[in-house]
């Protein structure tokens, strides 16, 4: 079990941080909110405190071409880990030491409140819907687009790999991406007075689709329409949810944050 950083690979030579208040990947979302990916390499921290499955995700990553720059077993390492590296991405466990309850989770809200909105793709054994809910309100919208940048995963979804690592670049390109397993059970916890009663049932079936991070076209693919009819949707939801047209706030991100709360 590692309680401080070891660092399998340094930071690359010339690899500058990323100034405060900038995407650490220096990427940015397009306007229709999908996420840019690119097949770059990706430098990544991993902080769990289970070493089968860090050393398993140190493996995996080097293997798919990504640089670990730090694998860590603590909330503080990681905070330290992310201060020192500016990595692209981090992957967190929600429990670790001392008390295995939220460590891991308040680690990563420190994280980006020491580095701003620092990408963070959070791993959970069971599905925490408060802890979904305090990772997301560490997303500040009225930073502009590319302000999101958080993830929140059932472990068990690490076995389909390249669904994993879809998820890994879409937060690293600055997209939210909730497990269906959890935005499953936000459905069970509405309100009468939930605003988002006045969707429709496809409605709220696309606005669950952005919770688990898709973009435009790949809804479209999801529910088998087209694009045109999915950015109707997109503009239904905006509408129903009092979110005009603003350049200084990433209206997907506030619609997921409606979502959540609802």
């Amino acid at each position: 079990m590692l309680s401080r950083s070891d660092t399998p690979s340094g930071t690359p030579s010339g690899t500058a941080p990323a100034p405060d208040g900038a995407t650490p990947t220096g990427r940015e979302c397009p306007p229709d909110g999908s996420v840019v990916v690119d097949n770059n390499t990706m430098r990544v921290v991993i902080a769990d405190d289970a070493v089968l499955l860090r050393e398993g995700l140190v493996r995996l990553l080097s293997e798919h071409g990504h640089d670990v720059v730090a694998a860590v077993g603590d909330g503080t390492a990681l905070v330290e880990a992310i201060v020192t590296h500016h990595p692209d991405v981090s992957i967190v466990d929600v429990r670790m030491p001392p008390s295995h309850t939220d460590e891991g989770l308040r680690a990563a809200v420190e994280a980006r409140q020491r580095v701003p909105r620092t990408p963070i793709l959070v791993l959970s054994q069971y599905v925490e819907v408060s802890y979904a809910d305090d990772l997301l309100a560490t997303v500040k919208p009225s930073g502009g687009v590319g302000g999101g940048g958080i993830g929140y995963l059932l472990k068990d979804r690490v076995a389909a790999i390249d669904e994993f690592l879809d998820a890994l670049r879409r937060v690293a390109g600055g997209g939210t991406v909730l497990d269906p397993e959890v935005v499953g059970q936000l459905l069970v916890r509405r309100r009468r007075d939930d605003p988002l009663r006045e969707l429709t049932p496809r409605e709220r079936e696309v606005l669950g689709l952005m919770a688990e991070g898709r973009s435009n076209t790949a809804i479209a693919r999801a529910l088998v329409v087209s694009d045109g009819a999915v950015e109707k949707h997109v503009r239904n939801i905006f509408t129903k949810l009092q979110l005009p047209p603003d350049e200084e706030q990433h209206r997907r991100v506030l619609a997921v944050l409606a979502y959540l709360r609802g």
